[in-house]
């Protein structure tokens, strides 16, 4: 998987895509006991021109959240981070990881898919209770 357009066919053939624009996907996860996770895929390139998949989830409103806490557990993470990024015009709380395509197959990034909903949606239940909101 060494492009956008490799990443969209693959995941779209295994999901359906709520949105889906030139460098963004989204669909959502579907997890035990009913419950979904949203998940997001966008293309990132650094300052030398290469290129990245950003694989994120929404955990919750930034608002009210403690950011030690963030910080804390970004600190105790070996792989992904929590960030800030809007949804629908408000700050959210995002647990992202990102990856050079040159180390993406179609297992791992199915494996980062699924861990990163999981543990997504475990944060969404500390952070927002019980409720699937997202």
């Amino acid at each position: 998987m060494r492009h956008f357009e490799a990443i969209r066919s693959h995941v779209g053939a295994v999901h359906k895509l709520r949105q889906n624009e030139p460098y963004v996907i989204s669909f959502d996860l579907e997890l035990p006991d009913g419950r979904h996770q949203g998940i997001y895929l966008a293309e990132l390139e650094d300052a030398d021109g290469q290129r990245f998949l950003r694989v994120s989830t929404p955990v919750g409103p930034l608002a009210g959240l403690d950011a030690r806490r963030c910080l804390r557990f970004n600190w105790e993470q070996r792989t992904g981070y929590l960030a800030e990024a809007d949804l629908d015009g408000s700050p959210y709380l995002h647990l992202c990881e990102n990856r050079p395509y040159d180390y993406l197959d179609e297992r791992e990034l199915q494996r980062i898919i699924e861990e990163l909903g999981a543990t997504g949606d475990q944060l969404e239940q500390v952070v927002n209770g019980s409720a699937d909101a997202l």
